[in-house]
């Protein structure tokens, strides 16, 4: 450990998360428009998308349960990481085989018959990828506590540096797997954007096994995360009525985060539709890439991040700072603001008609906003309502949550309209791109209004948290 700063193993898990969001943002910037390229129709493409985002956040309850109980932290890393690059070259391999869609003299453009050898391909490297990240996720943050003293003042920018390091890579992801964007007429070039995200992973893992032993130690020299801890069977104590409540609270919040991230995942998949086909991107003769607009979230992030940081400490020096409830309610307030900006800008425009980058740029803006007054909040919320020993039971809940949500995007993302009909709820007809951005326009507002009413119940049942 340096003396004058933070240890060098900080640095080399910096690099390790920061190559995996690379890896997954990466792929998830082109993964829609790839699907929709050659192998299916948009409405099969969205419910593939949600399954595939949603297990994502299940499987890291069991690769976090393997690693405490038999591998440890960094074996798992690095079986999740070689297991994610296995299942980016397996996507890579998929669209090396893939053949282009069929445009019929009608210009509907039909996804090729022959696709089947690409379709295996294809699902097996999600299975991976699903694998990998499991191993991978829950293990790599919670090595980072662990390389300094317990009293050590420098942690908490650690852990800021490290949530950097994951803003990187989801910026830095599609812009690079976004150079190698191709359409229905080359289906075959989204390969090396795979491949890319495959190498990348792939390195990350090498350096991180190469210089583990060097860095990942603690403050005197010992091994992080070579062996399970195995914490000594305590009493199991009967939940006092306190701690009922603060659970309550957390089951409640996680019901209303549901909606928020079903909404918000729709960056990867309904919103990458509106980007590629209703979205004018030339700026000054050059066309940018539909997957550059998903490195922006990430990019606002980091802008905005100190900004909100300094909004709540001066709410809170006026003795007028939100609640964590209020705040999330606000959260969700943002994001159906964010649909009815975008819902303004297409009212009233036809199929084909391409609208200004203003409008997906300014919903990404206030998102961005609702996403920083809501996901931090809440896994800082759970951390202080959980009983220590549901501690770790509760935050797989609110992962959880996470799942749902993402399956949930996937869902509603089929409602995108392509020109046949589309219901909602089997009776709400959704004709145009204002209809289904007003669907979530309800859903987060209505859900914003419930929350914030619920706020002073729950501030109630938080209260001696």
């Amino acid at each position: 450990m340096s003396k004058q700063g933070h240890p060098r193993g900080l640095y080399l898990l910096f690099v390790t998360e920061m190559a995996e969001r690379f890896s997954y943002y990466g792929m998830r910037a082109v993964f829609t428009l790839y699907m929709v390229s050659a192998l299916f129709t948009m409405e099969s493409a969205s419910e593939i998308y949600g399954y595939y985002t949603g297990l994502v956040y299940f499987t890291p309850l069991l690769g976090g349960y393997v690693a405490d109980r038999y591998w440890g932290n960094r074996r798992s890393i690095i079986v999740g990481g070689l297991l994610m690059a296995l299942g980016q070259f397996l996507l890579f391999l998929s669209a090396s085989f893939v053949q282009p869609s069929i445009q019929t003299e009608g210009g509907t453009i039909n996804p090729a018959i022959d696709n089947q050898l690409s379709i295996v391909f294809l699902m097996g490297g999600l299975f991976f990828l699903i694998l990998g990240n499991g191993f991978f996720k829950p293990n790599i943050a919670t090595m980072v506590g662990s390389l300094y003293r317990p009293d050590d003042k420098m942690k908490d920018s650690a852990f800021t540096i490290f949530y950097m390091g994951v803003n990187v890579g989801a910026t830095l992801g599609p812009l690079v797997c976004g150079i190698f964007e191709g359409d229905y007429l080359n289906p075959t070039r989204f390969q090396w954007a795979f491949l890319c995200a495959s190498i990348v992973m792939l390195l990350s893992i090498l350096l991180f096994s190469a210089l583990k032993n060097k860095y990942i130690v603690t403050y005197d020299g010992i091994q992080v995360g070579t062996k399970p801890f195995r914490q000594v069977q305590v009493e199991k104590h009967q939940l006092t009525a306190k701690e009922k409540q603060h659970i309550a609270v957390i089951f409640i919040i996680a019901l209303f985060v549901i909606f928020f991230w079903a909404a918000y995942e729709q960056a990867g998949v309904s919103l990458t539709y509106f980007a590629d086909q209703q979205t004018d991107r030339n700026i000054f003769g050059w066309e940018m890439p539909t997957s550059y607009f998903q490195s922006f979230p990430a990019i606002f992030v980091v802008l905005l991040a100190p900004v909100m940081s300094m909004l709540w400490e001066l709410l809170r020096r006026w003795g007028c700072e939100p609640s964590s409830p209020m705040k999330q309610a606000i959260g969700l307030a943002l994001l159906s603001l964010g649909y009815l900006f975008i819902a303004f800008g297409v009212k009233d425009v036809s199929d084909g008609t391409k609208v200004s980058m203003m409008w997906l740029t300014g919903l990404y803006f206030i998102h961005t906003l609702g996403e920083l007054s809501l996901s931090p909040i809440g896994l800082s919320m759970v951390s202080r309502l959980s009983p220590g020993h549901l501690a770790g039971l509760m935050m797989g809940i609110w992962f959880l949550s996470s799942a749902f949500s993402n399956i949930l995007a996937g869902q509603l993302a089929v409602l995108y309209p392509d020109g046949s009909p589309k219901l909602l709820l089997g009776f709400i007809p959704i004709t145009s791109l204002h209809d289904f951005f007003m669907v979530f326009v309800f859903m987060s507002g209505i859900a914003a209004i419930l929350l914030a009413l619920l706020t002073p119940l729950l501030n109630r049942m938080m209260k001696d948290a």
